[in-house]
């Protein structure tokens, strides 16, 4: 299957945790820069974040939650951006990303979704039935030219690209923060596993490198190397 090499991109607490707490009124963005011991080295995470992959892949929750519904349209950037979402953009949240983009990409189950009211030369809809992740990361190879791609979504979804063993790369900036809460959302979520034979969609990881930031922060980066495959 001809696909583009993911990275798994994140912020995290050293307990892994990828907000500060389990409602949207809770964000690593917003309330990161408010706490005293973390805020002097968190511009080194989005410093890193800008030497990511030039296509981005996110959701429209998490888009929402930041505000891309009500922003004013940005200037174009450099970066292709790909969001599964079904509910969560408005049209002006479709807008927005069409503005930023260089090409957007819309994955949705939802044909009702308002990016089929939206007209631009650089938006594209990718309708599925039922989510399948596999086949949009072919459709994003084949027809959009994406050989590399950052994900940046939620743990659950997230969960679903390792489930499927779609995670090539993870790369995580460690803040010096424990957060805590079991509700709270860390980088991977989902069903939790029940079964010895569950274990085959465990990721393993082989550490390429190992970097000390200022501020206490840390850079790990690690190639997958998935169960089935790690013997």
């Amino acid at each position: 299957m001809k696909r583009p090499f993911t990275t798994l991109f994140m912020l995290s607490s050293l307990d892994g945790k990828i907000s500060t707490g389990a409602s949207d009124a809770l964000d690593m963005d917003r309330d990161l820069p408010q706490i005293d011991g973390v805020k002097e080295g968190l511009a080194q995470y989005y410093k890193i974040e800008q030497t990511t992959d030039l296509w981005s892949l996110n959701t429209g929750r998490v888009q929402a939650k930041m505000g891309v519904n009500e922003k004013p349209f940005p200037a174009k950037g450099p970066v292709s951006f790909v969001l599964v979402d079904s509910r969560h953009l408005t049209e002006h949240g479709v807008r927005y990303f069409c503005a930023l983009s260089q090409k957007f990409v819309l994955i949705t189950t939802n044909p009702h979704h308002p990016a089929f009211g939206v007209r631009a030369d650089n938006l594209f809809v990718i309708l599925q039935e039922k989510l399948s992740l596999k086949k949009a990361l072919t459709d994003l190879w084949a027809q959009y030219g994406c050989e590399r791609l950052t994900i940046q979504s939620g743990g659950r979804l997230n969960g679903l690209f390792l489930s499927e063993k779609l995670i090539d790369a993870v790369d995580v900036v460690i803040a010096p923060l424990l957060v805590g809460g079991k509700d709270t959302p860390t980088l991977i979520d989902g069903p939790s596993r029940l079964l010895p034979s569950d274990l085959s969609s465990l990721g393993v990881l082989r550490l390429e490198s190992c970097e000390e930031l200022g501020d206490s922060y840390l850079r790990l980066r690690y190639r997958v190397v998935h169960a089935e495959k790690a013997n």
